[in-house]
């Protein structure tokens, strides 16, 4: 289980099965999905991703997951994990559109990032992102993330692998 994180708005914390319906309605909003992993998928499809967090990541300690509160409604879903896209530890987010503009993106992101940083020891973090989402692209470069290079997608499109490191100490 991941540990419990906090912000100045946010509660990160494990998701329970009673975060089931919220998870799935967050997923299944296209205006969410269209940026996650491949897209949009099958109602039924979520609810199997909602299940694999207990049965396989949760129960195998693969890596950190959260259910991200505010308020106590769950509002989005964070992760940190080794992937080979990003030749490193990637951190993944999602907000529902309700708190978007908020700059609660900016308060998660930071988040992710200074866990990578001061729990996991990690000296760089990395964020995968379609070319065409400018708000992603912007919010990542605003916290210090540098383009590190492209990859070329089985359709065509591009996702920038952007990186930020550990500042270095004086």
């Amino acid at each position: 289980m991941p540990p419990t994180l906090r912000t100045p708005r946010l509660l990160l914390d494990a998701y329970g099965p009673d975060d089931e319906e919220s998870f799935v309605a967050l997923f299944q909003d296209t205006r969410v999905s269209r940026w996650m992993g491949d897209g949009p998928a099958a109602e039924a499809e979520d609810r199997a991703l909602f299940g694999r967090i207990f049965s396989e990541v949760y129960a195998a300690d693969l890596f950190d997951v959260w259910a991200v509160r505010r308020g106590g409604l769950l509002v989005g879903h964070a992760e940190i994990k080794r992937t080979e896209e990003a030749d490193g530890h990637e951190i993944v987010y999602a907000l529902g559109p309700e708190v978007w503009g908020s700059g609660l993106g900016t308060e998660l992101a930071e988040a992710l990032v200074r866990y990578g940083f001061e729990s996991l020891g990690l000296t760089e973090v990395h964020a995968t992102v379609a070319a065409q989402n400018k708000a992603s692209l912007r919010l990542l470069g605003k916290i210090g993330f540098e383009h590190a290079r492209d990859i070329v997608e089985d359709d065509g499109s591009l996702t920038r692998v952007l990186t930020r490191r550990l500042p270095a100490r004086s």
